[in-house]
């Protein structure tokens, strides 16, 4: 069987690799205070988010702001209290728990450059192992024996590749990655809190993964996970890796959106071929029927990603980095609401239509997201709720 590089010699080139940041940033503790306050806040959401912290320079100052941005989008704001955000805090201190933003150390670079990055990322375990390149394993819940036993070997080749496997600790093939780089680093993503584990039978997984690997979460202790929060923690999966590998995906699977959420962050999206006639390889067939890379072995992956690892991470120009104009007035105001409606509209097509300046645009609809009236969706699509 031939290599482009052998999975030893890689481990031999490379070991000690690591992602090339391109920032480095230290919040005091009153900045990360306000932070978590604002992200916490109703209505404030990662891209909300930026787009005040990018307007207002820090988040005391947007802070400031929010109630009065809130009312003119038509509603109050509910704003996550000083005494809340501390208890916070002090909670995650007690469970081990740092708090940590885009650019600081232990945070993923690679998740930093997607659109609607956290805020503020909780991070347990061996933090250093979020340094490292990763890859993303991810599949069916109810997978045969055949995809348990090769996303085991794919993920042990990988680990000693010197590579983190990251999984969304759900039952099945992520199941089977992330005992396999226990000892090697692998990295959990949490649907809800980090005191919140589901499913609850992988609590014993989590804590010995925590030793070499670690845990990551954007939602706040407490938080149980809902059927809505697994594709949000599935973009997470997806941002940190170079690509994502898909070990059986039955059609409509959930790793069939994480799939599609590599592809508009990127990244490569990797498949495994299965049989024609077992549903459960019928969403990864399709895959590479769509272009997918198909995967027998980890040299098949590290061939792909070798020459991406060789670029830096920069950040692409994104909507958050867009200009606000807050003098905007009513009559404005109210012409680009009379283009919302409940189906999608893309923002492109709301400037164009209501020939306003772009920033006029933008503020509006961030105050009515604030106000809890907007719904954002893919691809720049909005819509009134």
């Amino acid at each position: 069987m031939s290599r482009l590089i052998t999975i030893s010699g890689w481990a031999k080139l490379r070991p000690a690799m690591h992602d090339r940041s391109t920032s480095a940033v230290t919040l005091t503790d009153a900045e990360r205070l306000n932070r978590l306050r604002l992200i916490r806040s109703e209505n404030v959401g990662p891209r909300t988010f930026a787009s005040l912290l990018r307007h207002f320079g820090n988040a005391a100052a947007a802070l400031e702001r929010l109630p009065d941005l809130a009312r003119r989008g038509g509603a109050a704001a509910r704003i996550c209290s000083e005494a809340e955000a501390g208890a916070e805090l002090a909670a995650c201190r007690k469970l081990g728990v740092d708090l940590v933003a885009a650019g600081e150390a232990h945070y993923p670079s690679r998740l930093a450059t997607i659109d609607d990055a956290p805020p503020l990322l909780s991070v347990r375990g061996a933090r250093e192992t979020l340094a490292r390149p990763m890859i993303a394993i991810v599949g069916s819940r109810n997978a045969s024996g055949a995809g348990l036993k090769f996303a085991g070997q794919l993920a042990r080749d990988l680990g000693e590749a010197g590579f983190v496997v990251i999984s969304g600790l759900a039952r099945g093939i992520d199941q089977a990655a992330h005992r396999a780089t226990v000892a090697s680093g692998t990295v959990a993503v949490l649907a809800g809190g980090h005191d919140k584990i589901y499913p609850p039978e992988h609590e014993d997984l989590l804590a010995a993964l925590l030793t070499y690997g670690s845990a990551i979460s954007e939602m706040p202790l407490g938080h149980v996970p809902r059927a809505r929060d697994f594709p949000r923690r599935n973009r997470l999966i997806s941002g940190a890796a170079l690509g994502v590998v898909i070990v059986e995906a039955a059609h409509r699977s959930g790793s069939l959106i994480t799939a599609r959420m590599a592809a508009e962050q990127g990244r490569e999206v990797f498949a495994v071929p299965g049989s024609p006639i077992d549903p459960r390889a019928a969403g990864t067939n399709d895959l590479i029927k769509q272009g997918a890379t198909l995967v027998t072995e980890a040299a098949d992956i590290i061939n792909a990603v070798t020459p991406i690892m060789e670029r830096p991470i920069m950040l692409g120009a994104r909507e958050d980095d867009e200009p606000l104009d807050f003098s905007t007035g009513a009559p404005d105001r109210n012409r680009v609401i009379d283009l919302l409606g409940p189906s999608p509209i893309s923002i492109d097509d709301l400037i164009r239509m209501s020939d306003l300046p772009p920033a006029v645009v933008r503020t509006v609809l961030l105050e009515l997201e604030l106000a809890g009236k907007l719904e954002r969706h893919g691809g720049g699509l909005v819509s009134m709720i």
